[in-house]
């Protein structure tokens, strides 16, 4: 044990320490803290934290998932945007030596860095319990950034989850579900109802864990391109892929060769982006890319 055993994550223990302080819930960061014991473990068991790992931990809140992460791990950061909370995760985590705070935006924070510093440059492990209006934006930001990571275990909205791994033809299949996969092999590990959180949320949640590629599944020779694509092939998902290309310029993809290359493809002229697989965005990427490099010469 790397730590004292954990005390938090039931309904009791959450709301004395949050009267003993006083606190106040910020709505600006959309908190929600886990009040159910069960959905901890199934979190713990998702994101299979052994002694050798190294566990960065988003908006730990009070401190109940980062005393379990501790409890095991061989170290911990814990990044929370709430200066308020910092008194309280102070208490709730005194004796356990394994723990950096730290009281950041996480979207502000080198976590390549502080992984260089923390665990050698070695892939570490996220766990977080995102606020639901943030949640792309952080974990497009650890994949764009290229962090050294083995898994991403959140706790997010259902909805979102389900985007994550959709597949095409599906109506939660999108830009999302593509840019997760690309990255990442998605798999909900549970849902969770709004009774297992204090304040309750409108909505139900879930828990994903997204085992990272070290390499992506498809190879694309203009990565910034492939995703400019998919962006704009699902800015109106009703579209043809050649209508919703052509109302992006600056991607310099014609009708004509859009066309041309969906033939070449053996795809019929009026796909839409909702139907195409990653392979297919990746090799229309790619005939894309040689047909604009070889009009150039």
């Amino acid at each position: 044990m790397a730590g004292p055993v954990p005390t938090l994550g039931n309904p009791k223990s959450t709301i004395e320490i949050l009267n003993k302080y006083q606190f106040i819930f910020q709505k600006k960061y959309g908190q929600n803290f886990l009040i159910d014991p069960h959905v901890l473990d199934k979190i713990m068991k998702a994101a299979e934290i052994t002694e050798n790992d190294y566990v960065v931990e988003i908006g730990p809140g009070i401190g109940t998932m980062t005393q379990h992460l501790a409890s095991v791990a061989r170290g911990v950061t814990a990044i929370e945007i709430d200066k308020e909370l910092m008194p309280i995760l102070h208490d709730t985590l005194k004796g356990y030596e394994n723990i950096e705070l730290i009281n950041e935006d996480v979207l502000k924070v080198d976590l390549k860095r502080l992984l260089e510093k923390k665990n050698a440059g070695r892939p570490a492990k996220v766990v977080a319990n995102l606020p639901y209006y943030i949640t792309t934006p952080i974990i497009m930001g650890l994949f764009e950034q290229r962090v050294p990571l083995v898994s991403i275990t959140v706790m997010v909205q259902k909805e979102v989850a389900d985007r994550m791994q959709a597949g095409p033809g599906t109506k939660d299949y999108g830009a999302l579900s593509l840019a997760v996969q690309y990255y990442a092999k998605p798999y909900v590990a549970a849902n969770v109802p709004p009774n297992c959180f204090l304040p309750r949320p409108k909505v139900g949640s879930s828990v994903i864990r997204l085992q990272t590629y070290e390499d992506p599944p498809v190879k694309v020779e203009d990565e910034s391109l492939l995703f400019a694509v998919i962006r704009a092939s699902f800015n109106q998902r009703r579209k043809t892929l050649q209508n919703g290309l052509s109302h992006v310029p600056e991607l310099g993809i014609s009708k004509e060769m859009t066309i041309k290359v969906l033939q070449e493809m053996g795809l019929s002229e009026s796909i839409r982006g909702e139907a195409m697989t990653l392979e297919q965005f990746a090799e229309f990427t790619n005939r894309a890319t040689a047909d604009r490099n070889s009009s150039k010469r």
